[in-house]
């Protein structure tokens, strides 16, 4: 069993020694001894934290960065993204969710959950790359039967590679599948016990036209109202509830994920914290794809998500930087039901090892507060995640290949 001992490194403001063992976080003190690790990190004037865990986004769409920008929601989708989508191959899947990986991986995120095609190369890069990633199999209905056929054996069949990935039951939308399809893929999540990863009233006029559809229902009245929501149901963007809406989904146990970069940028509106406080709803944050925000740095996901609330909302005080790293961090793994995102002895070892010299952490008062609005992604020396060390020193192994397979140019 491998062992990882990381000397003299600060946590949460003490001075410890950290020592991993296989997967596990085995002991944390101020200092151990009597220790033959196979690998020793000098942690001086370093921090370990926790890393952040990526819950909503569509990882090859790296491919897809900086086309199509600047244009309503759905002309971008109908007129360039959707076509685009059509021409992908399995191996431009591969090479752009491996490049979404590099980048995940330097800006800290070890787990991502994705939504998107040709999920088997999806699962192939990350178990490669050692993250941890809950992949989508996609259902859109327009795209046909045989598809829709497909992917229910694939999940029906599924058997994961490792105890890293997992896979999602992912209907894309309301207003892309049916509602005896959405019945269909809640009850195949259920036996198979799986997430229900969906997008749910990200626009006005996805509201707007649910309720002409649906007898005045909302896309989250909608949805309870065919029977799909629960504390395994996981739902993109969030952006525009009612009252009943949050207190729909606190109720059922519905986990948000707030996307704020990409909201801003296709101009879908403001998340509405001081209602999800109010009814106290589970809330994670996700960097959505790089056509829609981007990038993949949670750091500025977090940061954003934080001043969005507080200009909106006109409370200095709101989403403070302790309760946006939590739902950045904690609360992604928890959702996934992973013994993960704390550092603590006994827990999945993921974790950063952080540069305190960088001159965005500098002076260090409060790290947190520096992590959530001053950090970026140079700050970030070393990433472990499962006891694996995906980056040491600023170096990811492949990277340069990884970065020339992906060059694909839009004609």
């Amino acid at each position: 069993m491998n062992t990882i001992l990381i000397k003299n490194i600060s946590l949460k403001n003490r001075i410890v020694d950290v020592l991993i063992e296989g997967n596990v976080f085995k002991q944390i003190e101020p200092e151990i001894k009597d220790v033959n690790a196979d690998k020793i990190i000098d942690g001086t004037n370093r921090a370990i934290i926790q890393p952040f865990y990526n819950m909503h986004t569509h990882s090859s769409m790296t491919l897809l960065r900086g086309y199509g920008d600047d244009m309503r929601l759905f002309q971008w989708l109908s007129e360039y993204i959707w076509p685009e989508e059509a021409k992908l191959t399995a191996e431009d899947i591969y090479n752009g969710t491996r490049l979404a990986i590099v980048e995940m991986i330097r800006s800290g995120t070890v787990f991502f959950l994705d939504m998107y095609w040709h999920h088997q190369e999806i699962i192939r890069a990350a178990q490669e790359m050692k993250v941890r990633a809950s992949v989508g199999v996609t259902f859109i209905e327009e795209r046909g039967k045989k598809e829709i056929e497909d992917n229910i054996k694939f999940i029906n069949n599924f058997k994961s590679p490792s105890n890293r990935i997992t896979i999602n039951v992912a209907p894309h939308a309301i207003y892309t599948v049916g509602k005896d399809l959405y019945q269909e893929l809640y009850l195949i999540s259920k036996v198979r016990g799986l997430k229900l990863n969906t997008h749910l009233a990200e626009t006005v006029n996805e509201v707007n036209d649910c309720k002409k559809a649906n007898n005045n229902l909302t896309p989250t009245e909608y949805l309870e109202s065919i029977g799909v929501l629960d504390e395994n149901t996981i739902a993109a963007h969030c952006v525009h509830l009612t009252e009943h809406d949050a207190e729909i989904l606190s109720s059922k146990g519905v986990t948000l994920v707030h996307n704020p970069c990409a909201n801003m940028k296709l101009a879908s509106g403001a998340f509405n914290v001081p209602l999800i406080n109010k009814y106290d709803c589970r809330v994670c944050l996700g960097t959505d794809g790089t056509s829609s925000n981007n990038n993949l740095s949670m750091l500025e996901e977090m940061k954003f998500a934080a001043l969005l609330a507080k200009v909106s909302y006109h409370d200095t005080s709101l989403l403070s930087a302790n309760q946006v790293f939590a739902w950045a961090t904690k609360n992604g793994a928890e959702t996934m039901g992973l013994n993960a995102g704390k550092i603590k002895e006994g827990m999945l070892a993921d974790c950063l090892i952080v540069n305190l010299n960088n001159d965005r952490l500098i002076p260090n008062n409060n790290l947190i507060s520096n992590w959530v609005y001053s950090a970026d992604s140079r700050c970030i020396e070393t990433v472990i995640c499962d006891g694996n060390i995906l980056m040491e020193n600023y170096i990811i192994p492949n990277e340069e290949e990884i970065l020339e397979k992906a060059k694909r140019k839009i004609s």
